[in-house]
């Protein structure tokens, strides 16, 4: 979503590293660049012209003036205000049991799949959640549902036998009652724009069920007009916080950047992708890191510690420990890499990597080696030295790919392969011990700056 803001921050940035001196002259030149590239984003003027002066307020003072490196001490400013924009401290939902979330919003934000989503977010973290469908206007929204409950597991309460929604929603709150669930989240009906039927029949809702959250489910994809309409939900209802779906689109990011200024309501979860595991907590010091290009690690292993087989990582490691890798080992590793999200959402999280684009050839090119690996016996997947000609050929016409793709694969697999045999034992063990990584778990490397992962590196070649 923040591609092209990034990747005009970090060129601004480059540029202030390199200073050796500040004035106001050379400051004033960098923040109209940071404001063209917010402007451009989509950011709210009133919200960029205010970010600007505040950054300029903070930089034009003796202590940064003054400091050793000028140039780094703008960009942890321009760091610092960018997460008080996007709303200091934490954005939680609340700790109640039972909790009860209305989730309200437009047609085509994704309201329904959004409660199934947020559902299975905090059943992960020991809830026991329930949906109910108050959306009794749009044909089959009650339906899509209860596919979604029935997919994860998940009760749904649903009535079709009335249009009454406050009636639907109380029945709903007594049936959570029996089942014992402590989350209750009520998906409700949307409008192509809002009006007065719509407001009423929440604020009717919200009287009869007095929920302790109300989410409006808000496309990042609106831009501007996202931010209008959450400003009207707020003001007629009261938001507690605001679900940012279509991040991983090509919106400009200004909704995200203007919401919590002009709102005063907190952006507490995002939608990242089309599955039900699409779906991030909202940290404001994590996004600031992402915008100017310094990645996410601690967002990249905690999705790995979460998506990644812990028994497997361990037996992943062991053969890499005593050089026994095969291809099936190559293939569970490329498995288990995908749960952990696209190359491209990958690449983002890492520092210095935000503006490198990795695109669907990168993809492409991990479909071609899934295909290639599949079209081998067990045989050849356990030993490569045995792939003559005559079975790559048989192995290309298998996978539908040419035999240079099969041939460049088995290269890249023997060169890996020659690498673990020249560190076997005792350096590869101590790599894996510094990363944290010998007893299988994900390495911890969320404290380690890029100087410490060079030296790291250094010590191991």
């Amino acid at each position: 979503m923040f591609d092209t803001l990034t990747e005009k921050l970090s060129k601004t940035l480059r540029n202030l590293r390199g200073v050796g001196k500040l004035s106001e002259e050379n400051v004033n030149d960098a923040l109209s660049e940071v404001r063209k590239a917010l402007l451009s984003a989509d950011v709210h003027f009133r919200t960029a012209r205010e970010f600007i002066e505040e950054v300029k307020e903070a930089c034009i003072g003796q202590e940064v003036l003054k400091s050793v490196s000028p140039g780094q001490q703008v960009i942890k400013i321009i760091n610092d205000e960018l997460i008080k924009l996007l709303g200091e401290g934490s954005s939680a939902i609340r700790e109640d049991r039972p909790l009860r979330v209305l989730i309200v919003g437009l047609h085509g934000a994704g309201k329904t799949t959004t409660c199934a989503k947020l559902a299975k977010k905090m059943a992960k973290d020991g809830r026991k959640p329930m949906l109910v469908a108050c959306d009794l206007y749009r044909p089959a929204a009650v339906d899509q549902l209860e596919i979604l409950s029935n997919q994860e597991k998940i009760p749904c309460y649903a009535n079709r036998e009335t249009r009454n929604v406050s009636l639907v929603a109380r029945e709903g709150w007594e049936e959570s009652k029996r089942n014992g669930s402590d989350l209750i989240i009520f998906d409700t009906a949307g409008r192509l724009q809002i009006d007065e039927e719509l407001v009423g029949e929440l604020e009717l809702l919200k009287k009869e069920i007095n929920p302790h959250e109300i989410l409006l489910v808000a496309d990042a994809a609106l831009g501007q007009e996202a931010v209008n309409v959450a400003k009207v939900f707020h003001q007629k209802l009261d938001l507690t916080g605001i679900i940012l779906t279509k991040v991983d689109g090509d919106a400009r990011g200004g909704a995200a950047l203007s919401m919590k200024r002009l709102t005063g309501a907190p952006i507490k979860f995002l939608g990242v992708g089309e599955k039900l595991d699409d779906f991030e907590f909202f940290y404001p010091e994590r996004m600031a890191s992402r915008i100017l290009g310094m990645g996410d690690v601690v967002s990249l292993v905690e999705k790995a510690k979460e998506n990644l087989d812990q028994e497997e990582s361990m037996r992943m490691t062991e053969k890499m420990l005593k050089a026994e890798f095969d291809f099936d080992d190559f293939l569970s590793q490329m498995r288990q890499m995908k749960k952990i999200g696209s190359m491209g959402s990958i690449a983002k999280m890492l520092p210095g990597m935000g503006s490198v684009q990795v695109g669907d050839k990168e993809e492409a090119t991990l479909g071609k080696h899934e295909a290639i690996i599949l079209s081998m016996t067990k045989e050849e997947r356990r030993l490569p030295r045995i792939l003559g000609g005559s079975r790559r050929k048989r192995i290309a016409t298998g996978s539908g790919v040419q035999i240079r793709d099969v041939n460049q694969l088995i290269k890249q697999f023997t060169q890996m392969q020659k690498m673990m045999k020249k560190m076997k034992g005792g350096k590869m063990k101590r790599m894996m011990g510094a990363l944290g990584a010998g007893d299988g778990g994900m390495p911890d490397l969320s404290d380690m700056n890029p100087k410490q992962l060079a030296k790291l590196t250094k010590q191991f070649k």
